[in-house]
């Protein structure tokens, strides 16, 4: 079975809205792209390196997919394994790309990236994706969050947990700290949620 590990820069107060640069989504009038740049950290970089150098099949949202085909082809020396994974994209619209190896996405997202999950392959990775990630959370398909958590509040954009997040317990695995503050956390999904009296 393979796993699905959500990846995610975020900030304190859970937003995951153009961290990558000014242009990358300025929907609903994002003014903050580019938010992650001033935090560049030479620890994170590292921890960031490695996830990029596991073998894995990506999943991506229409958005996503776009930005990505218009700029990962050219700088595969960076990321080497996103050009080769299958990019497995959810779209209504688009049926194909010259971007390969890629497949689409359409119908029933959930029940299709259910059945993949149970299928034979790498792992799959999910990077930004806002919309898809609400779909894949809110049919419990996520095994891991693992978070770059950003010494930052914006008050607006796009957040990981929106309306819809089923109740999860997690543990976590992996914690790093960064010099400029960023911290590398790794969820793994560890049952249903407890309650008790502190």
């Amino acid at each position: 079975m393979r796993k699905i590990t959500v990846l995610e820069h975020i900030t304190l107060d859970g937003v995951i809205q153009a961290g990558g640069g000014p242009d990358e989504d300025t929907s609903d009038g994002f003014a903050y792209g580019g938010w992650a740049a001033p935090f560049d950290d030479d620890a994170i970089g590292a921890a960031v390196k490695k996830m990029l150098d596991m073998p894995i099949d990506l999943l991506l949202g229409r958005k996503t997919f776009d930005i990505w085909a218009a700029f990962w082809p050219q700088h595969g020396d960076i990321w080497p394994n996103v050009n080769t994974a299958t990019k497995y994209v959810a779209s209504n619209t688009m049926t194909s790309s010259e971007w390969l190896p890629s497949v689409f996405l359409n119908g029933d997202v959930a029940k299709e990236i259910a059945e993949l999950k149970q299928g034979e392959g790498p792992d799959l990775h999910i990077w930004g994706s806002g919309n898809l990630l609400q779909t894949l959370m809110k049919h419990d398909l996520v095994d891991n969050f693992w978070l770059m958590i950003y010494p930052i509040t914006l008050g607006e954009g796009k957040r990981l947990f929106a309306k819809g997040t089923i109740p999860a317990a997690f543990k976590v695995t992996e914690s790093i700290v960064g010099s400029s503050g960023v911290i590398i956390m790794n969820y793994e999904r560890a049952g249903a949620v407890q309650t008790g009296s502190l």
